[in-house]
């Protein structure tokens, strides 16, 4: 018998197919987006997948995507107890550290601030590779090898702070895991390896990792450089970058110990001075020599501080990535090792005393009851982003980058006139910057200020003559103004300067349009369009070019949002 007729289509039935079709194909050019994309000056695709599935499962909804953060920090603190547990098989100590790290204030913004999602996500398959390979040390076979470095590559294409995770892994060979073994004459201070094929094992092991380390080293940098996120040696020279690294070790140390005054942004403050510099390298020199000298007494010691050490050198500013000197967010891997010390330290050296237990557990929940208070309060800032602006210039000085936000933050609320005061103290604090320029003239432009506005980006150009970004709101400044052939002039250097700029394109398509010369006009018109498919003033103004007679009162011009 011949089949059954299909049922009758429906015109319901063939939006949905339409539908569930066109979700499919935003899918999967949404999931080439994640891995070809170089956004925000970061390479981290994994990061991206997680945000998806966010808004997938919640939308917008702000306060879900916030739990998503808590839930990742939640698991990273119980992986951390049980890695540490079946490490060392030091219950209290374990169960200490990890209390540490899920409620010390430094780590509230890598909680707090949605994405900062790669932080609590990267550290979450850090903890699984490290368990992973807890029990690949206790057999080494291939199959047990193989889920670390799966965890290793997920963590780096989450966040690529997991490059010094392999030489963490060899610290944790030599204490807990006891897989290296060090022999010293009792009059030599000097550390060698009584059989040296098996500590070469070790390290020959772990190249697979290692070679992840470079080729993610590698595209890092590419991506931070393309994005501009990279400062030059001519702004940071080398001399300015390690005195702010030496410093900023002490002062991570100084936060932990008293976390006062945190902040979402430290600016950085260029070349500071001797004292500051050589006794942040003597306090540092000093402990490292300690940690050295009883290395085989309590190793706990030297790998909870090479821990630290090592783990801030992606960020520490010897690679100065942004305008920061230091951030609260840094510290969300590396203090586990100063943990590590307290815990294991605080014990040995209350070993003598007669009531050690009773002194112990009075101290461990007064300090963790402090912490506790602290990092509420620090949470109360985060509320929202003006409180959290204000806090930040409250607490730090010069800081002209959150002044800069601020008036941003304030401007999106309808405040121009609080806005204009902080962008104008951001420029008195430094005159040069970009940023706070192109944001005032904005702010001037909202209230009709047509004249002023055009000083302040003449003032931008002047300094730097090459920002494709100026050039076009300078353009639609003058548009306004009916300085039409001025304004072409501006479009067609934001193009020429920056030819994936969008924005440009559509505004060089509209004076095109009005000058009558429609074919150049709708090739940039289409341009902007390939460049970003859902510009919805291209693809209006797209329409009016391909219609007959149309001319500039008919085409809409957009300033786009020029914030840095």
């Amino acid at each position: 018998p011949s089949p059954p007729p299909p049922p009758p289509t429906t015109p319901r039935d063939s939006i949905r197919r339409q539908r569930q079709m066109c979700i499919r194909d935003r899918s999967i050019e949404s999931i080439i987006w994640v891995f070809s994309s170089y956004h925000a000056a970061n390479w981290h695709p994994i990061t991206w997948l997680s945000h998806m599935l966010d808004v997938a499962l919640y939308g917008l909804n702000p306060g879900a995507h916030h739990q998503t953060n808590v839930i990742f920090h939640l698991f990273n603190a119980l992986l951390l107890f049980f890695v540490l547990r079946k490490m060392t098989g030091g219950l209290w100590q374990s169960g200490f550290v990890a209390a540490l790290f899920a409620l010390h204030p430094l780590h509230v913004e890598s909680v707090a601030w949605v994405s900062e999602r790669k932080d609590v996500l990267s550290t979450f398959f850090w903890m699984l590779t490290m368990f992973s390979y807890a029990r690949y040390a206790a057999h080494p076979e291939i199959k047990r090898y193989l889920p670390v470095v799966g965890f290793f590559i997920l963590g780096l294409m989450a966040k690529p702070m997991l490059v010094t995770l392999p030489f963490v892994l060899l610290l944790l060979d030599y204490w807990p895991l006891r897989r290296i073994q060090f022999n010293l004459p009792d009059d030599d201070d000097i550390c060698f390896l009584k059989k040296r094929s098996p500590g070469l094992s070790l390290v020959w092991e772990k190249i697979p990792l290692f070679l992840l380390v470079l080729a993610s080293s590698v595209v890092t940098f590419v991506v931070q450089k393309k994005g501009g996120a990279v400062g030059s040696m001519e702004i940071y020279p080398v001399t300015v970058r390690v005195a702010n690294a030496l410093v900023s070790y002490v002062k991570y140390l100084g936060k932990m110990i008293w976390p006062a005054h945190l902040a979402v942004f430290y600016p950085h403050a260029g070349m500071l001075l001797l004292w500051q510099v050589v006794g942040a390298g003597v306090l540092l020199g000093l402990i490292t020599i300690a940690a050295i000298r009883s290395f085989r007494q309590r190793p706990w010691f030297i790998v909870g501080w090479l821990w630290f050490l090592g783990t801030l050198v992606p960020v520490i500013g010897l690679v100065q990535v942004g305008l920061q000197a230091m951030a609260d967010r840094y510290t969300y891997i590396p203090l586990i090792g100063v943990f590590i010390i307290v815990a294991w330290g605080v014990p040995e050296l209350l070993h003598k005393w007669r009531h050690k237990e009773k002194l112990l557990g009075i101290a461990t929940v007064a300090v963790l009851a402090v912490l506790s208070i602290t990092s509420w309060a620090q949470i109360q800032y985060w509320k929202n982003t003006v409180l959290l602006f204000n806090h930040t210039i409250e607490v730090t000085d010069d800081n002209y980058v959150m002044h800069n936000n601020l008036g941003f933050a304030l401007t999106a609320r309808g405040r121009p006139d609080e806005a204009i005061k902080h962008y104008k103290e951001a420029l008195r604090l430094n005159p040069g910057y970009e940023p706070s320029n192109i944001n005032l003239g904005l702010a001037l432009l909202s209230q009709g200020k047509f004249d002023e506005c055009i000083d302040y980006y003449q003032e931008v150009l002047r300094v730097n003559p090459g920002y494709a970004g100026v050039h076009n709101n300078l353009g639609a400044v003058l548009w306004r103004l009916g300085k039409i052939e001025e304004a072409t002039v501006h479009f067609q250097k934001a193009v020429l300067l920056k030819p994936d700029y969008a924005e440009a394109h559509n505004s060089l398509g509209a004076a095109l349009v009005y000058r009558g010369n429609n074919e150049k006009a709708i090739a940039h018109l289409q341009e902007a369009l390939r460049l970003k498919p859902d510009y919805s003033l291209a693809q209006r103004n797209l329409r009016k070019a391909l219609a007959p007679g149309k001319h500039i009162n008919d085409v809409d011009m957009e300033v786009p949002d020029a914030l840095k």
